[in-house]
């Protein structure tokens, strides 16, 4: 079982590592003491939590007396335990934290003599490491994605579509909204209309016609350059809307076709949300 240990300065990155590998899947527990390294390691077993990630830094210093025996103790139990300590030069940590505003650990009036001795205390974290990172020229999303090799777990995106119908109201959580509503529509064709975007005569009648697919080819680069932009941000889901007038047929057939067209990009459809649940 994987064991994580994520510590070092603060204003160094933690939080950003932290999060970075809860969204891959780890359990995280921000500020544990070393005395609790090993019950919160017998927890994850008995619960068969596969993946644990864990952070203690200057916030736990009245515990970091027990660090050598606890972490003995960790390395017996697990093949997995690896530590990562995270610093930054002093000139980094300060302008990080006047542009955060917080309040550092050890509460010192000079946050210059807070990083000195929080860089004293923690001396022996860093010595134990396995990976000291120097976060001093990187940004959130680089730290993420350093730490997520080191850890050998890619950083997954989930392009999310869903469909909706503008007469039912569009839904107001997502990050896009497209309209397809110039799109022909199939429910003037008698035989169509009790059919939906799923089905295949829906889709035909909707892209037929070079005007249809020269639209269909700008909406899914349009989408495309959009989820990469938020990928390369470090997002690790986008959400898409896709509306027609009633939320059946032209939003149906678009979305699972841009679903297929986007797969590298982990695209899925999450819901078809005015498809009449009694449809035939």
């Amino acid at each position: 079982m994987p064991f994580i240990i994520v510590s070092g300065l603060s204003g160094s990155g933690k939080s950003t590592a932290l999060r970075a590998l809860e969204d891959a899947g780890y359990f995280a527990t921000d500020n544990l003491p070393p005395e609790l390294w090993g019950a919160m390691s017998a927890l994850a077993q008995a619960r068969n939590i596969e993946r644990v990630v864990i952070s203690t830094d200057a916030r736990t210093r009245d515990f970091l007396a027990a660090l050598d025996s606890s972490f003995e103790r960790l390395k017996k139990r697990h093949e997995g335990v690896r530590l990562y300590f995270l610093e930054a030069t002093p000139e980094v940590l300060l302008r990080r934290y006047n542009l955060s505003r917080r309040t550092h650990p050890l509460g010192d009036p000079s946050l210059l003599l807070d990083f000195q001795r929080e860089a004293e205390l923690l001396a022996p974290l860093r010595a134990i490491a396995d990976t000291v990172i120097d976060t001093t020229a990187l940004n959130s999303v680089q730290l993420a994605e350093r730490i997520l090799g080191l850890v050998g777990v890619s950083q997954g995106f989930d392009l999310r579509l869903t469909t909706f119908g503008f007469k039912h109201a569009p839904p107001r959580d997502v990050d896009l909204m497209l309209d397809v509503r110039t799109l022909p529509n199939p429910y003037y064709d008698p035989e169509l209309r009790p059919l939906t975007g799923l089905d295949e005569a829906v889709a035909r009648y909707v892209f037929a016609g070079e005007e249809s697919e020269g639209f269909y080819r700008h909406l899914q680069a349009y989408l495309r350059e959009s989820a990469e932009r938020a990928r390369a941000a470090g997002r690790h889901s986008y959400s898409v809307a896709v509306g027609c007038t009633g939320g059946q047929h032209r939003s149906v057939a678009v979305a699972e076709r841009l679903k297929h067209d986007l797969g590298d990009l982990g695209a899925r459809v999450i819901d078809h949300r005015d498809i009449p649940l009694d449809r035939p």
